[in-house]
């Protein structure tokens, strides 16, 4: 065969591919990935092919998979009488090898490959007004393809003065209500956003030269004393509000700040490598909750932002019960499946549609760049704890799936630890729908980012250098639905695996639970002890980790009760739990008859109600809000190393190395979060 050449693969569009005879060439037992795709061989010695000149002949379809490294062949003779053959690498395509020729493997779109596979369809007989009618449709479409952008600016133009016109009336028509309120915030934050987008990208560069980087370089040159001046800023900040808006207001709460001492220390001590830890990421971590505990839970202003949001966004998910009523018409005899988990459909559809507009990686990439500057994360791992904030454990890495291979271990745990310390968008709306305070919720999402982070990077410290730079990961992959449409139905679609792993998760283990119960009771009986249960145990076992996060004495039991529940079961199950001795509170608060308390049970006699579980105080409730919101449970490991081991394979084995300090970092960070919501609590604010 001669000597072998090696090729990159080739993009199918470049080949300029033309038709060949009947059998000039043919690829016997071809293999591919799976899915249906198309073999391109670019050759000049095939029947049919021009003499002297590089031709294509397009190749059928193969749906089995290549083993890695497999080689498949596939032989015909060609026009020279000599036989060529052409070998298909193995699934992902990386490159190919044959004597001067080059094959592309590519998904089928439905288009290009129409126009190479059949020959165009003429009718016997075509009128001349047909052929006329044809050509004009020819000559508008040639009109629309030269105007294109023309034309689209044109249309821009027109609905933005359409809306700035109906803004404008809607204003002077009337103005004052919550309505016309949200209609002027909304506006101005798509305008100052359209308009930063704009700016950046047609001066960025320029801004950057004159402004930025003049900066950059001062701090390099005086970073040692920028750094003390603004770290000697930091703790004199956090001194002064502590004393005056915790230790005069509410002395109680300082309590939750000697958790944070306590989870701090006790990750230091167990870290990967205690004296490689660096600082800044844990410290500016925690400053930034700080930051944020401090604007939602002190400021009538932010937490009433933060409670407006919180209502917007239930409001929102309360149209899922039309299509679920649709679906189902009642909803009560089984009020999960048919109303919480369509709200997982629901909002996963929602965050396709934004993905597919490109709202959503915006706003992922502006997050992870104010991360990455304060706290001096790797852009990859910085990225990918902004897309926690919005979507789950196992969407949030695909926003960075090509540098998983490239990741250090500590980046590796970094990631993993994001997506255990926060919730996804889209079951969010589930646990509002428990009772939980939606306002709590939006912010415990926000502040578990940097608290990831923080943690991640002091259980396991940096020891490499990355390769990854922001420059690298500023584009994130775009949406590849051709439609809204089409991304909304993707997004419905994509969710059914989500809702069925939460109810096939929420059945096993809570029947496993019931079991161990049922197990630990009879064993119980046998020595005199009534009642032992999994919950009874871990409220025991984990009440040191409620008490230090300053949840109030009484409620400590109850608190490690949720938090173990979350820890060996999941999320839902908690929150479930939670929102029970929420509405329990509820009713407790309205109600001024007699109490009958039976354990932890509540019978009131007025109304002939037993409130099961009993009730918490309210600042427990907003601590067990905290610390509950995160995916860092037992059955999650599974969920995680299996979505790791499909987007990187050769990583698998690091993975499982880190899987289990991620998970014990995500539920630290979580317990974090709620100290400093419990240091920051203030009962009139609620």
């Amino acid at each position: 065969m001669g000597s072998m050449q090696r090729h990159d693969c080739a993009s199918s569009a470049a080949l300029g591919y033309v038709r060949m005879p009947k059998g000039s060439f043919e690829l016997n037992d071809m293999k591919t990935n799976g899915k249906e795709r198309q073999v391109i061989v670019q050759d000049d010695v095939h029947d049919g092919a021009t003499p002297g000149k590089q031709n294509t002949a397009l190749d059928s379809t193969y749906e089995e998979v290549i083993p890695q490294g497999l080689m498949s062949e596939g032989t015909n003779t060609g026009g020279n009488g000599l036989d060529n053959k052409a070998f298909v690498h193995d699934e992902q395509c990386e490159e190919h090898t044959h004597k001067d020729v080059k094959i592309s493997i590519y998904e089928d779109d439905g288009e290009d490959v129409e126009e190479a596979m059949f020959e165009e369809l003429i009718e016997d007989g075509e009128t001349s007004c047909l052929q006329n009618l044809e050509k004009l449709q020819l000559a508008f479409s040639s009109f629309l393809n030269s105007h294109n952008k023309k034309l689209w600016l044109a249309l821009y133009a027109l609905l933005t003065a359409a809306y700035a016109a109906y803004f404008g009336y809607a204003m002077w028509y009337q103005f004052g209500d919550e309505g016309s309120i949200r209609l002027l915030w909304i506006s101005c934050l798509v305008t100052a956003g359209v308009l930063l987008s704009v700016i950046l990208d047609r001066w960025g560069d320029g801004l950057y030269r004159t402004c930025v980087h003049p900066v950059s370089v001062l701090i390099e040159r005086r970073g040692r004393y920028i750094r003390w001046i603004i770290g000697v800023a930091a703790v004199c900040g956090v001194v002064a509000v502590l004393i005056l808006e915790v230790a005069l207001k509410q002395p109680r709460n300082l309590y939750s700040g000697i958790g944070i001492i306590v989870y701090v220390s006790l990750l230091w001590i167990f870290s990967k490598n205690p004296a490689k830890v660096k600082w800044r990421p844990v410290l500016v971590g925690l400053l930034l909750q700080f930051t944020f505990a401090l604007l939602i839970l002190r400021t009538r202003w932010g937490f009433e932002i933060f409670n407006w949001l919180g209502a917007r966004v239930a409001e929102f998910l309360a149209h899922t019960e039309a299509g679920a009523k649709f679906v189902f018409v009642n909803l009560e005899p089984h009020y999960f499946a048919f109303a919480i988990l369509p709200i997982v459909v629901f909002f996963s559809s929602c965050v396709s549609v934004l993905f597919y507009l490109g709202a959503m990686q915006w706003l992922i990439g502006k997050v992870a760049w104010v991360m990455r500057v304060a706290m001096g994360t790797t852009a990859a791992e910085s990225m990918n704890a902004a897309a926690n904030i919005f979507i789950g454990q196992s969407e949030a890495p695909l926003v960075i799936r090509p540098f998983l291979t490239k990741m250090t271990r500590s980046e590796l745990h970094a990631v993993m630890t994001g997506g255990y310390a926060t919730i996804a968008g889209s079951v969010l709306g589930a646990f509002i729908a428990f009772g939980v305070p939606a306002n709590h919720l939006l912010s415990a999402s926000v502040m578990s980012a940097p608290a990831a982070l923080a943690m991640a990077k002091l259980f396991y410290p940096e020891t490499r250098v990355s390769i990854t730079t922001m420059a690298d990961i500023k584009n994130i992959e775009k949406s590849p639905e051709r439609n809204a449409l089409q991304a909304a139905s993707n997004g419905a679609s994509n969710s059914v695996k989500l809702v069925a792993n939460i109810a096939v998760n929420l059945i096993a283990f809570l029947a496993l639970l019931d079991f161990v119960n049922g197990t630990l009771t009879w064993m119980g009986n046998r020595v005199g002890l009534e009642k032992l249960t999994v919950q009874i145990i871990c409220s025991y076992v984990l009440w040191p980790f409620a008490f230090v996060m300053g949840t109030d004495t009484v409620d400590c039991r109850k608190v490690a009760e949720l938090i173990g529940i979350k820890t060996l079961v999941n999320e839902f199950a908690a929150y479930e739990e939670l929102g029970v001795l929420i509405n329990n509170r509820k009713v407790y608060n309205t109600y001024n008859g007699t109490v009958i308390e039976n354990g932890d049970d509540l019978f009131l006699e007025g109304i002939n109600k037993t409130l099961i579980g009993g009730v918490l105080m309210e600042r427990s409730e907003v601590i067990s809000t905290y610390a509950l919101c995160g995916f860092a449970n037992f059955s999650s490991i599974g969920i995680m190393l299996g979505a790791f081991a499909a987007m990187a394979p050769r990583r698998k084995s690091d993975c499982a190395k880190v899987v289990v300090r991620a998970m014990i970092a995500g539920n630290v960070a979580s317990f974090t979060t709620a100290c400093i919501a419990g240091l920051f609590y203030e009962p009139s604010l609620g």
